[in-house]
């Protein structure tokens, strides 16, 4: 059962990783682009305005993404409704980035009060955890995948296709014999 369930943990896993590598490097590159537009009242204003909320209702800060994306997703829909269908994957796939980089920008802002309620900082630890899990499932895929890179490195390429080459004529014979 185990060998069965192995690759679905594997797709499990890079599909967390995904999310998380998404989350490391959108992060920065929209604080960047969040810098280039003149919103440092606003960014001071809101993290007055979280240092003054309760923890709990720092999560309600949650819902301004929600809010500032739902018009956008409809000029997404409005893309799909005439036809055109690049535009709307284009669209839709800026609208997730914009959103992931404004959630990560929120989150960076209230993290420190969120961290004061207990269940929070329990669910936050366990998402560190299944990163590492993650980290762990795929490494080992990862490095092989790397080692069949290095071997088709253009200096290395035309040996190693002569020894599959070879190979393959093995495994023919094998099966005709």
């Amino acid at each position: 059962m185990r060998r069965w369930l192995r690759p679905l943990w594997v797709v499990l896993a890079l599909l967390f990783l995904l999310e998380a590598w998404l989350w490391d490097h959108l992060e920065p590159i929209v604080a960047r682009v969040v810098d280039l537009i003149p919103w440092g009242t606003l960014k001071v204003t809101l993290a007055r305005l979280v240092d003054r909320l309760p923890p709990w209702a720092a999560l309600f800060v949650f819902v301004i993404p929600f809010i500032v994306m739902l018009p956008l997703k409809f000029l997404g829909v409005y893309f799909l409704a005439t036809g055109n269908w690049f535009g709307a994957i284009g669209f839709f796939a800026l609208v997730k980035l914009l959103g992931l980089g404004l959630t990560a920008f929120i989150f960076d802002v209230t993290r420190e009060k969120l961290l004061q309620m207990a269940w929070f900082r329990r669910m936050y630890d366990w998402f560190l955890w299944a990163r590492d899990w993650a980290h762990a499932q795929t490494d080992p895929i990862r490095q092989r995948l790397h080692r069949f890179a290095w071997l088709l490195k253009p200096q290395r390429a035309g040996r190693f296709l002569r020894r599959l080459i070879r190979l393959r004529r093995r495994a023919y014979r094998s099966r005709a014999a």
